[in-house]
């Protein structure tokens, strides 16, 4: 019978912030992909009629698949699905080389798998594999901790494997998410700073071996304008010039606020943004919403995590704890990358905003980490039956 503490204990909240961002990514999906109005004459008419709704009906039903995906992972007590994360940590190893052998290509990485008009990316649900398979290894060590060679060399090899098989795809934006979930991890499991100095000697030392043998040569010039954007302002330099400017386009309150929304064009409409419903979401965003609707969205993502946090200082066990830090790493990783590359701070990687950028494998992942997050603060406290 199921116990009434399970929905007592459900944080209404984090569902609430969830529902929320969707919707300004919807709106951003809508602005994003209507047709450009060309006079005044009836033009709040014409507006209505240059949106295309396609692709948010589609995003749509990818987040009401996810509230189905997230219902049954938190029907499932989070114990269980640690017990059966190494089968599926093998099953995403799995899809990974598969997408190697058979992949389609997309964004410039072969990344994805396609049946007929369906794709599904599984660099995506590797995150999740990851999260649950470094909980379970670090929480087994819970008397002993991680700072033996043996349990490091665990951790390393579950990060490793579908991290190497993510970047030579090439996709290094999320197959680094995964290196940042490690870290965020095993800085809540007491993890010596001599050892993380250590990584970090090792990382930078490893950094011109990467240069060299690993990055193709657009990988090296996109990073070398993204320092300086004005020196290729046609070229890689364009993406970050014109998101820059697409956000201060926006002022205080956006198209909303000057009363344009309908009957003016914005830079997304005139294809002057690219990648507008995925990467820069953002700007799209901020320019209709202004700095009241940016700001709008980083406060909610602050929200969502600091209610993460509460859930992993509240979980009945390091398990739980460990599973909400991972999620909360991985989610901060993703918005402060995103945001950053559309402001210019951060080099563009194309990964996606959580809840606002169009697709539904992104989506699914983060509806299933949070309905983790959820079912740990379900189940804080030991059932009686």
């Amino acid at each position: 019978m199921f116990d009434k503490k399970l929905v007592k204990n459900f944080d209404f909240l984090i569902l609430f912030f969830i529902i929320l961002l969707t919707g300004f990514g919807l709106v951003g999906i809508m602005l994003a992909t209507r047709s450009p109005v060309e006079g005044p004459d009836g033009a709040v008419l014409e507006g209505l009629g240059s949106f295309n709704l396609q692709q948010v009906k589609l995003q749509a039903i990818n987040f009401i698949t996810g509230l189905v995906i997230m219902a049954i992972i938190i029907s499932i007590d989070y114990h269980i699905i640690s017990d059966l994360s190494v089968y599926y940590y093998w099953l995403i190893v799995g899809l990974l080389i598969i997408v190697k052998l058979f992949g389609t290509k997309g964004g410039g990485a072969q990344s994805w798998l396609a049946i007929g008009s369906f794709r599904m990316q599984p660099s995506e649900f590797s995150k999740i594999a990851v999260i649950l398979m470094l909980a379970r290894v670090m929480a087994k060590q819970e008397e002993t901790g991680v700072n033996n060679l043996k349990t490091m060399a665990k951790l390393l090899l579950v990060v490793a494997i579908p991290f190497v098989f993510i970047a030579i795809q090439p996709d290094f934006g999320t197959a680094s998410v995964l290196i940042v979930i490690l870290v965020g991890m095993l800085f809540i499991a007491e993890f010596k700073y001599k050892y993380l100095f250590i990584a970090l000697g090792i990382g930078l030392a490893a950094i011109p071996l990467a240069w060299f043998l690993y990055f193709d040569e657009y990988q090296k010039y996109r990073l070398i304008v993204f320092l300086n954007p004005g020196m290729d302002p046609l070229g890689d330099g364009y993406h970050v010039i014109q998101s820059i400017t697409s956000l201060g386009s926006g002022q205080l309150t956006g198209q909303f606020g000057r009363g344009e929304l309908l009957s003016g064009n914005s830079l997304s409409q005139l294809n002057f943004l690219p990648a507008k419903d995925t990467d820069f979401i953002y700007s799209v965003t901020t320019e209709a919403l202004g700095f009241v609707g940016g700001i709008s969205v980083i406060l909610l993502f602050y929200m969502l995590l600091m209610r993460t946090m509460r859930i992993a200082r509240r979980s009945r066990d390091v398990l739980g704890s460990y599973i909400c830090v991972g999620v909360a790493s991985m989610i901060l990783f993703h918005v402060f990358e995103n945001i950053g590359m559309s402001m210019g701070i951060m080099p563009i990687t194309g990964i996606p905003l959580p809840f606002m950028s169009y697709g539904g494998s992104s989506m699914w992942t983060n509806m299933a980490s949070f309905a983790l997050v959820i079912n740990v603060g379900m189940r804080r406290q030991k059932l009686k039956f």
